[in-house]
């Protein structure tokens, strides 16, 4: 009688603190719903103020270039791939095939390179980035001539092995070997020397000994974070501009579709590789 009598008087009191309870998590549940709400509609905002303020300036192989009304470019990451007869070759002048997904694997992979160069102290024109859009927001920059890219090499393969084979065997080590090319399709990205870069005005000797030493710290940077994943980096492509105030800065992307990358011997395809990484 008496455990019986006591239960009785808890019983209200139980009652109260299961409501109390359901109340609150009820409340939580809907405060979630319109945080989450909220910042749906946000992001449409902001999707849709970018998309009346942005112009198209260049549309090139891979991406789209749009400028924004605060100074800054959007780049628009496409599925696009250099390559020739299908078969994706990031040594190619010329888009070569399509493969879904691309753009956004390639996306993933400049963010995190981009934002861990930055947190290096290496200058770059990385702002922010949009994964839903395939969009990254970049600084302005100036590129070198009509365009550079800058080739580092870690071992004999590609267009590097076709024309110096005589010399070297397909595979060899290369002591992070640079190469610079012009940017032109039409006579095949012709290589350039320093000394040609200097005496055409393209940019200075001290740009040049820059851009070089930061294209050897950025290929270390890489190439230890895919060894981490058991890969190894054979080459890889940048691209560098310059500020307003002539500082050398690391511009474009650092993509999955910029580099030749082997595990255990055999190439990986960009979009492996990007599965592997962030496995």
């Amino acid at each position: 009688m008496f455990e019986h009598a006591m239960f009785a008087k808890m019983t209200p009191m139980h009652n109260l603190s299961v409501t109390i309870n359901q109340f609150a998590h009820d409340l939580i549940r809907h405060l979630d719903d319109v945080v989450h709400s909220h910042r749906q509609s946000m992001r449409r905002c902001v999707k849709g103020l970018t998309a009346m303020t942005k112009e198209l300036v260049y549309s090139g192989k891979t991406k789209d270039v749009f400028a924004l009304e605060n100074g800054n470019y959007l780049l628009k990451f496409k599925d696009d791939c250099t390559g020739k007869d299908g078969v994706f070759d990031p040594g190619e002048n010329a888009v070569g095939l399509t493969i879904e997904g691309v753009g956004d694997v390639n996306l993933r992979m400049s963010i995190y390179f981009f934002e861990k160069i930055n947190a290096a102290g290496i200058k770059t024109h990385y702002v922010s980035a949009n994964l839903d859009d395939t969009t990254m927001e970049v600084l302005p920059a100036k590129v070198f001539g009509e365009g550079l890219e800058v080739i580092c090499r870690n071992k004999a393969v590609g267009s590097f092995y076709r024309r110096y084979k005589q010399y070297c065997n397909e595979g060899d080590d290369l002591p992070s070997y640079v190469e610079t090319t012009f940017k032109n399709d039409e006579l095949g990205d012709p290589l350039v020397t320093k000394d040609g870069l200097v005496d055409l005005g393209v940019m200075t000797a001290e740009q040049y000994d820059s851009l070089k030493e930061m294209t050897k710290q950025i290929t270390k940077i890489v190439a230890d974070d895919l060894a981490e994943k058991g890969l190894v980096l054979y080459d890889i492509k940048f691209e560098f501009g310059y500020d307003a105030d002539g500082n050398v800065i690391l511009i474009d992307e650092i993509a999955s579709g910029n580099m030749r990358v082997y595990k255990d011997g055999e190439y990986v395809d960009p979009m492996t590789l990007s599965e592997l990484f962030f496995a």
